[in-house]
């Protein structure tokens, strides 16, 4: 085989068809591609384009590593140039993903003897889904600092025991305040593997309070989005 036939055939599977562009808040959606020949491990991210655009960005996978489609959390920036176009786009376009990408996962040999926490802000929730998603037998709690309670990105799909939604802009979660509020009070065990994705000040305030309640630093794994 040729370097040039090799080559077509690599570009042409970065290509996917769009299957459903799911509406979650007025802002935020999420996109559903085919995932028949794409592989990836729970916390890992790829890089998404548009046909026929120059840009990219990366997104977090949403979908879990066994489900039937591709999915990715986007939060569309009113006045950024990427995000309002994926929102445009509609099933049967197509887009460009490259990928996968990044070491911010599970450590399997550690799911039977240690509890996890994972820490959120906003669509930083996305890799947290597609890691209970993979592995439902993990000890988790998932706490998620947003603004208003209807960004509880699909709320019903964790344990009720197991998610602490802490809201600033209204009192719709369980803590009324930032997700550091939370932390600041709450007791975890000692063997817990905490993993921190959102945005850097979340991540910075919640790393000193992790700190201060002893927890070593390789106990802490943290994926930054901005």
């Amino acid at each position: 085989m040729s370097i040039e036939v090799m080559q077509a055939i690599k570009v042409d599977e970065s290509f996917y068809k769009v299957k459903e562009v799911r509406r979650l808040t007025d802002e935020t959606f999420s996109l559903r591609l085919p995932k028949s020949r794409f592989r990836f491990h729970a916390g890992q991210h790829i890089s998404l384009g548009i046909q026929g655009d120059y840009q990219s960005r990366e997104y977090s996978i949403y979908s879990g590593e066994n489900d039937e489609h591709l999915e990715v959390l986007v939060k569309e920036v009113k006045e950024g140039y990427f995000s309002p176009k994926l929102s445009h786009l509609k099933p049967g376009d197509w887009v460009e993903v490259n990928g996968p990408f990044g070491k911010f996962r599970i450590d399997e040999k550690k799911i039977k003897d240690h509890k996890f926490v994972f820490i959120a802000s906003g669509t930083g929730i996305a890799p947290f889904r597609s890691m209970v998603r993979t592995y439902p037998e993990l000890d988790y709690q998932l706490i998620h600092g947003v603004r208003y309670g209807h960004e509880a990105y699909d709320k019903e799909e964790y344990a009720p025991e197991r998610h602490v939604l802490c809201t600033t802009g209204d009192k719709t979660g369980q803590v009324n305040g930032r997700l550091t509020k939370y932390l600041k009070k709450a007791t975890f065990d000692k063997n817990t593997q905490f993993y921190l994705c959102g945005n850097s000040n979340m991540i910075f305030d919640a790393l000193e309070l992790l700190k201060n309640k002893g927890f070593d630093r390789d106990q802490i794994h943290c994926e930054v989005y901005f």
